[in-house]
């Protein structure tokens, strides 16, 4: 198993939580495998030191590598530059350039943490939800966009599109996914409302006939955003657009305790073809977090779990995607915590002890 791997640390603790996943990779190398890394800039970082949040030479090595893996970008003092410069603009464009369709953001509550989320621990044990957003269409790219003005002042515009190309090639991953889980689908949209999303749920449905062995159902965003706090094991996969995924998976971040503990895996092909066309891009769901940046109190694991991610769907290396997963739930199950997640255990860990702790755990679990 081998491959090259572009990292992109970006702002914020995005530096120190993929040099913690980097410990993990480098103990990964040592039992056989032979990943290679290059890393780059993106986000504020880029801006700094080429005047733009993604440089073309950047997104050149992206697009010739095997897989992407980043921290995370922005930052307070970025906030005032103009929009196209601003550090978010650089990861979108990213994701847009590698046609990355579709943001797999599993939600998963490991025994251990049970207790850490907002919820009673047992509406939240054993929980296993996959989003699937859709993530280079609909309001945040649609056109026109932009602030302007007329007679009584300035108007903000945003455009809400989707061809029905787009929502089938994701709704048809979502279905290939819930095949390899519980082959259950709910569609999320709010097609009483928005045309749109209607075209979204009839789409949906034109799918569905190539996949009868899967169960759908359909709710209205508001309603499923209730849900997933009221009841989430009912839900297995979940597919909707890219502003209500983005909201959607935030929430269901609380489940499991913390923003810290979501991966994310951005794809541009079927979870079977992702390494055979173009790179996937990997990133925990968390952001800058620029308050605790530089002080080593930042939680890796969501960007460790990616690496998996990374390592599962871009080199089907399910050996060693595996082991990483066992390992941080070995890590948790011993009582090993980081800030965001310390419940008082005794074994709260910084930033690098906690990549460090899980890279020791590998060999028990290497196959």
């Amino acid at each position: 198993m081998s491959g090259r791997l572009v990292l992109l640390p970006g702002d914020g603790i995005g530096p120190e939580v993929v040099k913690s996943a980097c410990c993990v990779l480098e103990h990964i190398n040592s039992l056989g495998r032979g990943y290679t890394t290059e890393e780059d800039l993106v986000g504020g970082a880029a801006y700094e030191a080429h005047g733009v949040p993604l440089h073309a030479d950047t997104l050149a090595r992206a697009k010739q590598a095997d897989a992407v893996l980043l921290g995370a970008v922005g930052g307070p003092q970025w906030e005032s530059l103009p929009f196209d410069k601003r550090p978010e603009r650089g990861l979108l464009a990213l994701r847009k350039e590698l046609d990355l369709f579709a943001n797999l953001r599993p939600a998963i509550v490991f025994d251990a943490l049970a207790g850490a989320s907002t919820l009673k621990p047992e509406v939240v044990k054993g929980l296993d939800i996959l989003i699937v957003r859709e993530l280079t269409g609909g309001i945040y790219f649609g056109e026109p966009r932009g602030v302007d003005k007329d007679a009584q002042g300035r108007i903000g515009r945003n455009t809400l599109v989707y061809h029905e190309d787009e929502i089938r090639r994701v709704v048809r991953l979502a279905f290939d996914m819930a095949r390899l889980r519980n082959k259950r689908v709910c569609s999320v949209d709010k097609a009483n409302v928005l045309e749109c999303t209607e075209l979204w749920r009839d789409v949906t449905n034109e799918v569905h006939k190539d996949y009868q062995d899967v169960a759908l159902t359909h709710m209205y965003v508001d309603n499923a955003a209730m849900q997933l706090v009221r009841a989430p094991a009912q839900f297995d996969v979940m597919v909707t657009t890219n502003m209500f995924g983005d909201i959607l998976s935030d929430e269901a971040s609380m489940l499991t305790g913390s923003l810290g503990m979501l991966p994310s895996a951005s794809l541009g092909a079927s979870a079977e073809d992702v390494g055979k066309s173009r790179p996937g891009l990997y990133e925990p769901v968390h952001g800058s977090a620029p308050d605790i940046a530089g002080m080593d109190k930042a939680n890796p694991l969501a960007t460790i779990l990616s690496l998996a991610l990374l390592l599962r769907y871009s080199f089907h290396d399910e050996g060693a995607a595996r082991a990483i997963e066992q390992s941080v739930e070995r890590c948790l199950a011993e009582g090993y915590r980081c800030a965001d997640i310390d419940e008082g255990t005794g074994a709260c860990l910084g930033t690098q002890a906690m990549g460090e702790k899980v890279a020791g755990y590998l060999e028990t679990f290497w196959t």
